[in-house]
């Protein structure tokens, strides 16, 4: 699953590396803040490897584009979730929106001949029958 958050680069926090059973590793930490004006969000994204090496290129208050994917994971009966940063680019335009969410195709509106006005609204129905109502409550 493949998710893309543009906004302003925050804060990068310092990096941080480690030994493990299949060699050395290391990550890097980045907070983005997104770009809605009415309820902007920071959210805290992670680099490893090579990917917190391409963070040094930009600079706070860069728009950035994250392609990310999201993952978590339970320990010690406490969940743990990291949004781990695959493909880092600068953002073309700075969109108004920091998620984006996968798009849904239009619906088609029928064509009408030029000319001709709209239908009629259909008038709303008040009635319930017990056959049609099909909700649990």
């Amino acid at each position: 699953m493949a998710l893309e958050l543009v906004g302003k680069l925050v804060k990068v926090l310092p990096e941080v590396t480690g030994q493990g059973k299949n060699g050395a590793w290391n990550k890097q930490e980045f907070v983005i803040e997104t770009l809605d004006s009415q309820y902007p969000k920071k959210v805290c994204l992670t680099a490893w490897g090579e990917k917190a090496n391409d963070l040094k290129q930009f600079a706070d208050g860069d728009t950035l584009k994250a392609t990310f994917s999201a993952e978590s994971r339970e320990y010690n009966d406490r969940w743990y979730t990291e949004l781990r940063a695959f493909r880092i680019e600068l953002a073309e335009g700075g969109g108004e929106s920091g998620y984006s969410a996968p798009s849904r195709p239009a619906q088609a509106q029928p064509a009408r001949p030029a000319g001709q006005s709209q239908p009629a609204a259909m008038p709303f129905n008040t009635t319930f029958d017990d056959e049609s109502n099909d909700l649990p409550f």
